[in-house]
């Protein structure tokens, strides 16, 4: 059978359903046909791993598994859109996005984002359900249950509305201050630098954007031409401590007694030393305060 293969631990872990509960769903309800190993362990394959999660979250909204286990898939897909005007707890929108991700269901993805920014606005929704819906990717790859292909397949959607709203904001700049954003040549992680750019323009900054893979000579070049009053970059891709300090002190060269935000996760594994006037950033909040608004 093609695709990953998974273990009944690896199902407990991305549906929250307990393997023992997994076990007696398959006994009583056939909900599962895993695989077994020569020593008959089960394996399960990737549409089992979308039927339990498909199946969780509607146990988890109070359907009774003995009907659930009845319905066909497209009954199931039919049921949990339901859910879109019933449920609207930040859990449960965090939820639907795993569910139609792995699905790659393109309509759900829109529909959820859509009813989350409904509910609370693009940014909030990025950082209360985006954001956390991303580390719990990331705990799922761990265990080998999402491919890189459905986590770039779901960033590219919410790239695109990122990218709408900042093409709004960009005519309503009010400061008078401008914020560099960019990354370096060796990172491709571009979401969150789009997200805290758009947060920038909706502060009423304008904002200078070179996307990925930007050489540090390009810098120089451009600050030469059209001076920045901040920069704002993010490290994600491994990157070894000395190495980025070293990266670090070259920005600080290239704009001296300038204010330089950084953030990712590269940044909280090394804790770097920073050179003056750099403020590490870990959430929309402080990074309005670091500006004063």
């Amino acid at each position: 059978m093609k695709g990953s293969m998974y273990s009944i631990k690896d199902l407990e872990t991305l549906s929250g359903i307990k393997a023992h509960t997994i076990r007696i769903w398959e006994k009583r309800y056939n909900l599962l046909e895993p695989q077994r190993t020569g020593t008959n362990i089960r394996k399960y394959c990737d549409d089992d791993l979308r039927k339990i999660l498909n199946v969780a979250m509607l146990v988890k909204h109070g359907f009774r598994i003995s009907k659930v286990s009845e319905w066909c898939n497209e009954r199931i897909a039919e049921e949990i859109l339901s859910l879109d005007d019933s449920s609207k707890k930040q859990s449960d929108f965090i939820e639907r996005l795993l569910v139609s991700t792995v699905n790659f269901d393109e309509d759900q993805i829109n529909a959820t984002l859509e009813n989350a920014i409904g509910e609370v606005g693009l940014e909030k929704a990025i950082t209360k359900i985006v954001f956390p819906f991303f580390e719990q990717v990331g705990l799922y790859w761990q265990v080998g249950s999402l491919f890189p292909a459905q986590e770039h397949y779901f960033s590219n959607l919410l790239r695109q509305k990122i990218i709408a709203e900042t093409d709004r904001l960009s005519v309503k700049t009010k400061r008078k201050e401008t914020i560099l954003f960019y990354l370096h040549e060796d990172e491709r992680h571009e979401l969150s630098l789009l997200f805290f750019n758009m947060v920038a323009l909706s502060l009423g900054f304008r904002t200078i954007y070179l996307g990925q893979n930007v050489p540090l000579e390009d810098l120089k070049g451009l600050q030469v031409k059209k001076k920045a009053d901040m920069v704002f970059t993010v490290f994600i891709n491994s990157i070894e401590k000395e190495e980025l300090e070293n990266y670090l002190k070259k920005i600080a060269e290239i704009y001296p007694g300038k204010r330089v935000f950084i953030s990712g996760g590269q940044i909280a594994l090394h804790n770097p030393e920073l050179p003056q006037k750099f403020n590490i950033v870990t959430s929309v909040k402080k990074f309005k305060r670091y500006l004063g608004v």
